[in-house]
């Protein structure tokens, strides 16, 4: 959790995540006439995560396992060369993306900087029949021509300000926080385990 002087608001609590995390289940499921043809990708590092809940929820309501994949953009990003030395972490997908409709998950939608990284690293995989995009948070700001197809929930925000998803897996508390961003900090993903 974040520094408590540092807080703004707290925008989702855990409940109204699983809530919002069944029914983009349930919607991705309704696009796709079922779970057949659909792979999950989540962006590391907190989409991977999104992403399994996503599988779990599908497989309760579908009873099918869809695959699930992770994918790591780090040397995608265009602001890879700024960075002296970026946390690179693990891409996984254990399968083939080829013909499939593949459901990117990130947590929080901004620039679209991240999602573009992604879509040119899923490209360099293969060839999927579609990609849609699903985020937990849409706080607007886009730089980028790049929209959700499923949104948990539309969060606007100022520059000055940073969205955070907190995760019970890493950080020991699920939420969706507002924090005011120092001058001269750039808005970012929390850290894995908190502040």
């Amino acid at each position: 959790m974040a520094d408590e002087t540092k807080l703004k608001s707290v925008v989702m609590d855990a409940a109204e995540i699983e809530r919002s995390l069944t029914r983009i289940a349930h919607q991705i499921l309704e696009k796709n006439k079922g779970a057949g043809s659909i792979a999950i990708v989540g962006i590391v590092t907190r989409g991977d995560l999104l992403a399994k809940r996503l599988v779990d929820k599908i497989e309760e309501i579908e009873g099918v396992r869809v695959p699930l994949g992770r994918l790591d953009i780090s040397f995608y990003r265009d602001d890879f060369a700024s960075y002296l030395s970026p946390e690179v972490l693990s891409t996984d997908i254990m399968f083939d993306i080829d013909g499939r409709d593949v459901v990117l998950v990130d947590d929080v939608l901004y620039t679209g900087r991240t999602i573009r990284a992604a879509l040119d690293a899923l490209m360099d995989m293969g060839r999927p029949e579609t990609v849609q995009l699903a985020v937990l948070i849409d706080r607007g700001h886009r730089q980028l021509p790049i929209r959700a197809d499923f949104v948990g929930k539309n969060v606007p925000s100022a520059a000055n300000e940073n969205v955070r998803l907190f995760l019970e897996e890493t950080d020991g508390i699920s939420e969706v926080e507002i924090l005011e961003v120092e001058p001269g900090m750039r808005a970012g993903s929390a850290p894995l385990g908190g502040e």
